[in-house]
């Protein structure tokens, strides 16, 4: 059994930058697809970023190109999201999801495990 976990949410202020977390374990492969998706209330889950494992590949949402960047340390089987620049409009919360394929790395129904969320406030 997969299991997440995300570390990392807080509260900052706009311009700053926080670091989520997502540590995985129960995989049997080294290779598969790591998201970190965001939800706020009333609207659908929105990819962030994705990494594939197996080769390092990163994607980004237009929204998060240029502040957001994602890696991974295959050691602690842990992805990371830097994000800079930090604006009210990234205020939400934050989810960490792996499934071992993906049809479109921003689509919520192609990720199996999803971890239980982190929130992430930005004031003005």
């Amino acid at each position: 059994q997969v299991q997440l976990g995300e570390a990392g949410g807080g509260s900052v202020q706009a311009g700053g930058a926080l670091r989520l977390a997502c540590a995985a374990s129960g995989y049997t492969t080294s290779s598969y697809w790591r998201g970190w998706f965001r939800q706020a209330p009333g609207k659908e889950r929105e990819g962030v970023a994705a990494i594939y494992t197996g080769t390092g590949r990163a994607l980004y949402a237009e929204s998060g190109k240029g502040r957001f960047a994602i890696s991974q340390d295959n050691a602690k089987n842990t992805v990371s999201l830097q994000m800079n620049s930090l604006t009210p409009g990234d205020t939400t919360m934050y989810y960490c999801a792996t499934s071992q394929s993906v049809l479109a790395w921003n689509d919520a129904k192609d990720y199996n495990y999803w971890g239980q969320g982190t929130q992430v406030t930005v004031s003005s």
